[in-house]
């Protein structure tokens, strides 16, 4: 049996983590954040693939690519998860559990982020947890993946 693949897919702007508004989105950089999720991921005996992109395009591209390639994907789509109709659409074409991923909580915040176009496509959403949110999906992906096999 390989080793299950989890795609970690974050959006615009998590490139500035660590530096863009620290008291929302904490002190921790990107690449510290993927240092523990690479650290998670060898204790739950998966792969991750975990790749940032301020391109809209891009990131639906990477979706199509995780639903060949994955069995699991977390997706923090950042500004996109609220006004990208065709990331909707390319998530609601990907067959493998999908998680919706916010460091902070989107739903206390500004009226515009109340609603996210990802939510109602994907299999769960974490959210209001910080950078830790990136291990709690973590944990929450490889428990989907152990379950499908099971199934199967």
């Amino acid at each position: 049996m390989t080793t299950p693949v989890i795609f970690i897919l974050n959006g615009p702007n998590l490139n500035l983590l660590g530096v863009r508004e620290p008291a929302v989105y904490g002190h921790d950089t990107l690449e510290q954040i993927e240092q523990r999720c690479a650290s998670r991921a060898g204790k739950l005996k998966v792969e991750i693939d975990f790749r940032q992109t301020n391109t809209e395009g891009e990131l639906i591209d990477w979706v199509h690519e995780a639903n060949s390639q994955a069995q699991a994907l977390i997706l923090n789509a950042a500004g996109y998860s609220h006004t990208s109709v065709a990331l909707h659409d390319a998530l609601k074409a990907c067959s493998i559990p999908k998680i919706e991923l916010h460091i902070s909580n989107i739903h206390a915040r500004e009226a515009f982020r109340h609603k996210s176009m990802v939510s109602p496509v994907v299999t769960g959403l974490i959210c209001g947890f910080g950078t830790d949110g990136y291990v709690m999906a973590l944990d929450a992906a490889a428990r989907l993946i152990e379950k499908s096999q099971k199934n199967q």
